[in-house]
């Protein structure tokens, strides 16, 4: 694989299907040489879209094709489960969308199949493999700001969203929490790492799916992470992490920023800039290189979004979803919270009077 193109198979249609491809497309050493969807003729149309040679109408020959070093999963999230199993389980390398998974259950058993099978298995976490991220994370790393006190971070859409759409169908796995939480939550773990303790409350949808979800992550350190998410309203979609020493504002896309500030007291601010190149026509191209590079490298998962800090984050979403009340169809009730923070009052649905309808 070293001395060729790395061949890539996608595995739905979608929007996000075909940001990904557009930005394979960017690059030398990638080829997309197969889609699949669970309809031929989407299939088909996404193929001559991007010049895609084979084109399937059903998951199983994409994760039958030998012609394929790795598998871009790209399926509404509840299910990736099925949809990466199924790769895995062929003898396919898979790069999967976040959320990872519905819950951590699921997770553990990609992430169990993926080291069984002796595959690579990556969360499609951009946001850990974007330039500037990693300069914030290793700033912080090297003590910049000190002892890290906060971390803030928020991601919300103006919506509204009908409630036919995916973002309100529980069977889809609806709600802000997994479609847009998952960024708060996993900034605030690349800072972090796991917390000792959840609190959360969420207003929900009359189906059940939280509209908007804010939560307070503890930890041992004595640190806390506030985080929130909404389906009904454009928040300023900022980060911020504040050490004993100092601060780092992320104005404005935290996921993907263009630049952040670093605050010290008793020196001008410093602004630290992304690379022009790296603008939202490259979305995805950075976590494309480093599925590419560790495969080359002969690697099973990436340092960059290892799978333990992807089981991690899922343990987090479970658990705030345990004290807002969210299941979803086919969950047990003890799916959720295990090993967070379960002190008294907070097992699920805790603090439902506070809950509102849309």
């Amino acid at each position: 694989m070293a001395e060729q193109r790395v061949r890539w198979g996608i595995l739905a249609t979608g929007g996000m299907a075909a940001t990904f491809a557009a930005d394979l497309v960017d690059l030398p050493d990638a080829e997309v040489v197969a889609v699949a969807s669970r309809s031929e003729a989407s299939a088909r149309a996404f193929a001559d879209r991007f010049g895609v040679a084979r084109a399937y109408g059903d998951w199983a020959s994409l994760a039958a094709d030998e012609e394929v070093d790795v598998v871009y999963v790209a399926t509404p999230h509840a299910a990736h489960r099925a949809a990466a199993g199924l790769c895995l389980e062929a003898g396919r390398n898979v790069l999967c969308e976040k959320p990872f998974t519905l819950n951590v259950r699921e997770a553990e058993e990609l992430v169990a199949l993926a080291r069984a099978r002796g595959s690579f298995l990556m969360e499609a976490m951009w946001m850990y493999c974007h330039p500037l991220v990693r300069r914030l994370a290793a700033l912080v790393a090297d003590g910049a700001v000190g002892e890290v006190r906060s971390v803030q971070a928020d991601f919300g859409l103006a919506g509204p969203f009908p409630a036919a759409h995916r973002l309100r169908d529980p069977a889809q796995g609806g709600g802000a929490l997994l479609d847009l939480g998952v960024y708060p939550v996993s900034f605030a773990h690349l800072l972090l790492g796991e917390p000792a303790d959840v609190v959360a409350r969420a207003v929900l949808s009359e189906e059940g799916v939280d509209l908007q979800t804010g939560a307070v992550l503890s930890y041992e350190s004595g640190a806390l992470a506030s985080v929130h998410c909404s389906i009904v309203g454009a928040t300023p979609n900022a980060a911020s992490v504040t050490g004993s020493a100092g601060r780092i504002d992320v104005p404005d896309g935290f996921f993907f920023p263009e630049r952040f500030v670093l605050h010290r007291a008793g020196r001008d601010p410093e602004e630290f800039a992304a690379d022009p190149a790296d603008g939202p026509r490259a979305s995805l191209r950075h976590e494309a290189r480093e599925v590419m590079r560790a495969l080359r490298a002969g690697e099973k998962e990436s340092p960059l979004v290892p799978l333990d800090s992807t089981l991690a984050v899922m343990r987090t979403l479970d658990a705030v979803r345990d004290r807002i009340g969210v299941r979803y169809p086919g969950e047990s009730d003890g799916r959720a919270g295990e090993g967070v923070g379960e002190g008294p009052g907070d097992g699920p649905g805790e603090g439902a009077a506070l809950l509102t309808p849309a």
